[in-house]
């Protein structure tokens, strides 16, 4: 059985400002393997995008199956005491299905640079994007220096 893969690493130092849940964008030239399309400028909805657009975020799933997702991410050190990260299905509202959040983690850092991964898993759709959220309660902008973001299909 054919196991459908997008594995995505970034070192986005994507800024995130205070209180906000924020989609972590996959710039599409940076270390990827996705054999799939599931992660293309040339998006399934007809949409091509540049890795500006909030839509390098998404991974659009190739078929139907049980998703295994895997995340990880590096904060910079900051004044916060809590950092949050999650899944989320649809997080740009593009298709007829509710934004849904998944696997949402609230942290407490420690000293220095902040490593963190994990992993869920859903159901997935063809048509249905994916993305990882962050926030944190800093009073200031803090930067996500490296973020992995993985899917894993196994088709039904």
């Amino acid at each position: 059985m054919t196991v459908y893969v997008a594995s995505l690493s970034a070192t986005p130092d994507q800024v995130i400002p205070p209180n906000t849940d924020t989609l972590l964008l996959f710039p599409f030239e940076e270390d990827q393997l996705d054999q799939w399309s599931m992660h293309d400028p040339q998006q399934p909805d007809g949409s091509t995008v540049t890795s500006s657009s909030q839509r390098a975020g998404l991974i659009w799933p190739s078929c139907e199956g049980w998703g295994h997702l895997t995340a990880e991410f590096e904060w910079e050190p900051g004044g916060y005491t809590e950092i949050r990260d999650f899944f989320m299905r649809d997080p740009l509202s593009l298709t007829a299905d509710p934004m849904n959040d998944t696997a949402r983690d609230d942290r407490v850092p420690g000293g220095g640079n902040q490593w963190f991964t994990k992993h869920h898993e859903i159901s997935v759709h063809p048509g249905t994007p994916i993305g990882v959220m962050v926030r944190h309660n800093d009073k200031v902008p803090r930067r996500v220096l490296y973020a992995q973001f993985k899917l894993a299909i196994h088709p039904w």
